[in-house]
């Protein structure tokens, strides 16, 4: 089994990416190997809403310049993601965003490539910001019908210079929980294959509120 994380922060090693290898560290002992992938110093182009991605079917978004189709095959072949970023403003950072939308959108419209993996969320802020930021990017798992990894209060760790998470007692306990949890779940997931049938898959159902 293996498990994918995305550190969407600009500073390669700053407290998301601690945070991130807190999480790790815990599902490494489990015997479960880990990536921690860099989004953040990356220039990551948004969505242009054109749906080639929907015709196409090939598990790929046309825009080429940056490295997000390797990045949705990492998902696609990964048992586990984890979603880590700083917060802007109350929000997740710019580039882990673009990444995002590009990249579950391909997945949904190629059957729904991260359906039933085990996902987390990591957010790292200096004081506020951090739920809204952290509901960002539950929206992704909670949309493409993934199993969510829970921890014993929500996924936040809190520091300003690099390093400084560690002092967050809290916050390390977080992550810890969180990675035993994923590290459990996974292997639920991954011994439940052949014996318990997953529900099928249905076609998604589309309605708008105009009259």
């Amino acid at each position: 089994m293996k498990v994918v994380a995305f550190n969407g922060s600009p500073r390669k090693e700053g407290n998301t990416y601690e945070a991130l290898k807190l999480v790790c560290e815990q599902i490494k002992a489990k015997g479960i190997e880990t990536e921690i992938v860099q989004v953040g110093i990356n220039s990551v182009r948004g969505c242009m809403a054109c749906g080639k991605c929907a015709k196409n079917k090939n598990e790929e978004c046309v825009i080429k310049t940056d490295d997000v189709n390797q990045w949705i095959q990492k998902m696609k072949e990964a048992d586990g993601i984890i979603l880590g970023s700083p917060v802007h403003y109350a929000s997740m950072a710019a580039n882990m965003k673009s990444f995002l939308d590009r990249a579950f959108f391909v997945a949904g419209a190629n059957k729904n490539l991260f359906r039933h993996k085990v996902g987390a969320s990591v957010v790292a802020v200096r004081r506020s910001g951090g739920l809204p930021a952290f509901n960002e990017l539950n929206n992704y798992l909670n949309y493409s019908e993934m199993m969510l990894a829970t921890s014993n209060y929500w996924n936040v760790i809190h520091g300003t210079m690099p390093g400084e998470v560690h002092k967050d007692e809290e916050g390390v306990q977080i992550m810890r929980i969180l990675g035993k949890n994923m590290a459990y779940l996974l292997e639920l997931v991954e011994n439940g294959k052949g014996t318990v049938t997953a529900p099928e898959q249905e076609k998604k159902v589309y309605t708008h509120f105009v009259r």
